[in-house]
């Protein structure tokens, strides 16, 4: 294994450590009934504080809601591309392999999401449409941070034109930026949340794209 590789993997796996040990830390620094109905929160001090300087920005919230349909269709747009492959190769191992690896950092991305879902660490700090919802990691956050860099990855790589990379590359930053700046704000998860689904999606990210280097050399 060259260095780029092992710093790459260390890297990743490091974040992943760090994601694992602040949902620890979650669970047990100043621990507070001060969500709803009386729900705990970690870090409590810092997350209601946060919380009361950003106050609840439902429009926010329902437009960062709604452009979470952005990565979604990233994710289906890259498995038709691997479902066309297929058929046009007539035979699954002739998918290029980056793909094949992508299909499966989706679905890793994608478990991790569900399991944080039935197995709730806190819940939001206000009620949506009345009831009480999971709130760590920021799955919205999670998803935009996960899937996003993977679709500059693959432009810069497939790609010949230097001004799609650059118009992809400005877009994927700014949207990324205003996606997590737009939860931030909204209000409707705690800022330990948004941190939490940072470090995740990082990690995530950070391991896929070594692998994926490490396949195409």
């Amino acid at each position: 294994m060259n260095r780029g590789k092992y710093k790459g993997y260390l890297l990743g796996g490091c974040l992943l450590l760090a994601f694992v040990l602040w949902t620890l830390l979650i669970q047990t620094v100043d621990v507070q009934p001060a969500g709803v109905n009386g729900t705990n929160v970690g870090f409590a001090a810092v997350n209601t504080r946060f919380h009361r300087l950003t106050g609840v920005h439902m429009s926010i919230y329902t437009v960062t809601d709604w452009l979470g349909l952005v990565p979604i269709a990233v994710c289906i747009g890259f498995g038709l591309l691997g479902l066309t492959q297929w058929i046009h190769r007539k035979s699954i191992t002739k998918v290029d392999r980056d793909i094949l690896l992508l299909g499966g950092y989706f679905i890793l991305v994608i478990l991790g999401y569900l399991i944080f879902e039935m197995v709730p660490i806190n819940y939001r700090p206000v009620l949506i449409n009345g009831a009480m919802e999971a709130s760590y990691p920021s799955s919205t956050t999670l998803l935009v941070l996960s899937v996003m860099p993977t679709l500059l990855f693959q432009i810069n790589r497939r790609a010949k034109s230097q001004t799609i990379r650059r118009i992809t590359a400005a877009f994927v930053i700014l949207f990324s930026a205003f996606m997590v700046i737009g939860r931030l704000t909204a209000g409707v998860h705690w800022l330990t949340d948004i941190v939490g689904s940072v470090l995740l999606s990082a990690g995530l990210y950070c391991l896929y794209r070594t692998c994926a280097a490490a396949m195409m050399n």
